[in-house]
């Protein structure tokens, strides 16, 4: 298996320019591929997610322009349905392509086959197929029931008026069901059983929908109504903002590394949730400051042992299990069970690893705890379980003093390739 050893670093110091947010570039693309007229699409993510969700689109249609090298893009619409009505998509890994593409699709009217690799094939797909199902459309799963690979087929009858999705699964079914309402024509409310989780998420897909003309009624976080007489309009051009989630492993850089470590790209006008991970930070003691478009951490190396909720930045709050290891005591994650349903059981996953640098670990369904060694064990191998977090988290133990080496690094390349060398880029080594 192909590794990257990392060495002990004394400090990290410097700016990052963050690539595009993964979340807000393959909403962006589905929304501009429905809308009417052309949008400008600028500062794609480059990553495989982004990659997987511009093939499906061309494969259905959708004449995408890419602006010679750069990662600007012109996206003209379909003003609707998608015009290309059968098709087998391969979608790899990738949540944020296949949830979304599986609900405009079921409405587009087509026979169209959805697979991925093994680990998607392992991720829950059922309350969001349930859901669609009461909104007319025929899915069939070719697999085991409630999880992909699926069989789409045009809807028969109008389908119900109202539907429910669960909230405490993942995000993306209710995010995939709002931004493919209104290729219904109809208006729909979808009502949310249980608690709604990764809430900035929603925020998210609710703000880019209302940027491309569609408004949704909502009552708090319990219920969401979109009117079918609205239709998406390109709203001529979108910067999609820095990847937040990305930017969390360059501000606990800063805070375990002394910093200052400065992120370019993401700031207090931010509408990505994860960005309150700096807020986290500076709860366990790093100083933070704050742009319009920038976030600079410093901090001293160390940080106060923790116990809180996670539940509204779950993505970057595995970064705070790694600098959990340079606390002064038991640090514990709670309500973080999404984790379990992610490109790997990352709650499983992160136990397993981070008793090999020496930690005392114990995870229960939906909460994590951590004791850290007196020591770190030096040079242990970290597999990251085709997790691209994983291996970006785990390269923070060579800021706490420990050589450690990353199996399959080249993970990363789901969203953030060019990672290690950005990393690289701000560290001194020791």
């Amino acid at each position: 298996m192909e590794h990257l050893d990392l060495a002990p670093i004394a400090r990290a110091e410097g700016s990052i320019v963050l690539p595009g947010s993964k979340s807000i570039s393959n909403r962006t693309l589905l929304l501009a591929a429905l809308a009417e007229g052309v949008t400008e699409v600028l500062g794609l993510l480059d990553s495989d997610d982004v990659t997987v969700m511009l093939a499906a689109l061309d494969q259905l249609g959708v004449r995408i322009q890419r602006h010679g090298d750069s990662r600007d893009f012109t996206v003209s619409g379909v003003a609707g349905p998608f015009p290309v009505k059968s098709g087998n998509f391969f979608l790899g890994n990738a949540g944020t392509a296949f949830r979304p593409l599986t609900a405009a699709l079921a409405l587009s009217g087509g026979d169209y086959q959805l697979s991925g690799v093994p680990r998607m094939h392992e991720r829950p797909i059922g309350d969001l197929i349930d859901a669609l199902r009461g909104l007319g459309a025929q899915v069939a799963y070719t697999g085991n029931p409630g999880y992909p690979p699926l069989t789409l087929s045009p809807a028969q009858g109008t389908g119900a008026d109202q539907v429910a999705v669960r909230g405490d699964v993942s995000s993306q079914f209710l995010t995939a069901l709002l931004m493919a309402l209104p290729l219904t024509g109809r208006r729909v409310t979808v009502q949310v059983i249980g608690e709604l989780i990764s809430k900035p998420y929603i925020d998210i897909t609710l703000n880019l929908m209302a940027r491309f003309g569609v408004t949704v009624e909502r009552d708090g976080w319990a219920a969401f109504t979109v009117d079918g007489s609205q239709r998406y309009h390109s709203p001529g051009v979108i910067h999609v903002e820095g990847d937040a989630s990305s930017a969390s492993y360059f501000l606990a850089a800063g805070a375990l590394g002394r910093g200052p470590v400065r992120v370019e790209g993401v700031g207090s006008g931010s509408i990505q949730g994860d960005v309150r991970f700096a807020d986290a930070l500076a709860a366990i003691g790093a100083d933070i400051r704050w742009g319009d478009n920038w976030i600079e951490a410093r901090g001293t190396g160390r940080v106060k042992a923790f116990d809180a909720d996670f539940n509204h930045i779950p993505d970057a709050a595995m970064t705070l299990a790694v600098a959990a290891l340079a606390a002064d005591g038991r640090s514990v994650l709670r309500n973080i069970g999404s984790w379990r349903v992610k490109e790997t059981d990352r709650i499983a996953a992160m136990a397993t690893e981070l008793r090999k640098v020496g930690a005392v670990v114990e995870e229960g369904e939906d909460w994590l705890a951590i004791t850290p060694p007196a020591q770190l064990t030096p040079n242990a191998a970290i597999d990251t379980y085709d997790d691209h977090r994983m291996a970006m988290c785990f390269s923070l133990v060579a800021l706490l003093g420990a050589p450690v080496r990353i199996n399959d690094p080249k993970c990363v390349g789901k969203t953030f390739p060019g990672y290690f060398q950005a990393f690289a880029s701000i560290c001194q080594p020791a």
